[in-house]
């Protein structure tokens, strides 16, 4: 028996679609997975499902029975109870690989790693982007408007830097502050991290009594707060050690490779970064990722936005003005799919010489939403422990002090951002940037705070000279 995951279209009240229009759009899901993603990041690690369909009393039930255990904040929309399609996927809290081990305690980690480069784009207006991550500034202005109690010291650059030292701190960090990028799973329930986007105490003593059998399973180290640091301590070994490995054979596709060397490899306002300047020293080592791992083709996916939201705008606004003059182009140009290989094919040219045309637009605007979407995948690492004699070259392996777990590696949320929501991420950007330049950089510079506190939105116009 295989453990699987049912997932129904959701959407605001009163919107409801057709049954048609349900088909289509699992139907997009299902094949931009299969024949997008999944050139991306190879074979094992994406799951793109089947869709199915299920009589319309067993959902209706279904649907009633789960009502309660929906979090607040997933509540504004309603889940498709008319259609009765949905997709039935592999539950990625359970090992994706061998079914010998299905009846062991399965531990899995979810992580959202988010966007793990500095953008390198000339079309950056302001000089503080090449200097701090987008999820560091972004931080400030969540806390400002009450979504988290306080700012995390995670910093994406940090746990995509290939560098042990600062990937144990980057895990360390989300640890401690998990807000919605860190979920720990003991047998497919959660037993760590936040369920809604509320205040989340962060409890080790209780995480690391669900860890120690896993960790230590005969009785070496049985309480106290050193039992509990060394429990986290291995965890984050685990952790680093599984997104380091590679476990698909499967180079991505046909894909040239935007080198990461273009954007710096640490983010200024990293507190491991602050740490090592603090220390006097001022050198950040980045070790790079191995070629196969997830992590690094995540980070190559995330590196189509070549040309950051401020150069891709105007770009969407040209495609935009083409669509008001020529709308039935619009399935010509498969805006909204169908997302077959044809429309892969196209993601291929890295080019950024923009000639003018609409086609040139138009590639620039889907690499920057595949771009989004590695940006916002969450990666699932599933752990069971393993005997020695079961352990074969065939199946990976991680080895702790007491322990050695067999696991594999997926990765998940993987829709293909909105085309429509460009517009929004434009204006997103620039309220993170104002913020962070006006609340956080100027405390740490008077000059800058004179300049912000004239206006709200500050426009900086350059003349040439």
């Amino acid at each position: 028996q295989r453990c699987v995951v049912l997932r129904f279209l959701k959407s605001p009240p009163n919107q409801n679609k057709t049954s048609e229009e349900i088909l289509h759009h699992l139907q997009n899901i299902v094949d931009f997975g299969k024949h997008v993603m999944k050139q991306f990041f190879g074979e094992n690690y994406v799951h793109h499902g089947e869709i199915i369909q299920l009589p319309l009393d067993f959902v209706r039930q279904l649907c009633l029975k789960i009502q309660p255990e929906r979090p607040e904040s997933r509540c504004d929309k309603d889940m498709d109870t008319l259609s009765g399609y949905a997709m039935c996927l592999p539950n990625l809290t359970r090992l994706q690989t061998y079914r010998f081990v299905e009846h062991r305690p399965i531990l899995c980690i979810e992580i959202k790693p988010k966007c793990g480069f500095i953008p390198f784009s000339s079309h950056v207006s302001q000089e503080i982007k090449h200097k701090v991550c987008r999820y560091c500034m972004h931080q400030h202005l969540k806390v400002a408007n009450g979504k988290w109690k306080r700012p995390s010291k995670y910093c994406p650059l940090d746990l995509f830097s290939g560098n042990k030292q600062r990937m144990h701190f980057a895990l360390k960090s989300l640890l401690q502050e998990a807000q919605n990028n860190l979920k720990i799973f003991k047998n497919g329930e959660l037993i760590y991290g936040c369920k809604d986007d509320q205040d989340f105490a962060c409890d080790w003593n209780e995480l690391a009594r669900h860890l120690k059998p896993f960790f230590f399973p005969s009785n070496g180290l049985v309480s106290g707060p050193h039992c509990t640091r060394t429990i986290v301590k291995e965890l984050i070994h685990v952790i680093t050690m599984t997104l380091l490995s590679s476990t698909d054979a499967c180079r991505a596709g046909d894909m040239k490779t935007v080198p990461i060397s273009q954007g710096r490899s640490y983010c200024e306002a990293s507190a491991f970064n602050k740490e090592l300047v603090r220390n006097g020293k001022h050198k950040l080592e980045s070790s790079g990722l191995p070629k196969g791992c997830l992590l690094y083709k995540t980070l190559q996916a995330q590196m189509l936005d070549m040309l950051d939201i401020e150069g891709l705008y105007p770009l969407y606004s040209r495609v935009e003005q083409y669509l008001e003059e020529f709308p039935e182009e619009r399935s010509t140009l498969q805006i909204d799919g169908p997302y077959n290989e044809a429309f892969y094919e196209k993601l291929l040219d890295l080019s950024t010489e923009d000639d003018g045309t609409v086609a040139f637009a138009l590639t620039k605007v889907q690499q920057y939403r595949i771009a989004m979407t590695a940006k916002d995948c969450s990666i699932m690492i599933a752990l069971s422990p393993c005997l020695q004699d079961e352990c074969s070259e065939q199946r990976p392996v991680v080895l702790t002090s007491k322990s050695r777990f067999t696991f594999s590696v997926s990765v998940l949320d993987l829709d293909l951002k909105p085309y429509e929501s460009i517009p929004h991420q434009y204006k997103l950007d620039g309220k993170i940037v104002n913020y962070y330049l006006k609340n956080v950089q100027a405390k740490d510079n008077p000059v800058m705070s004179n300049l912000f506190k004239e206006n709200e939105d500050c426009t900086l116009v350059l003349h040439k000279v």
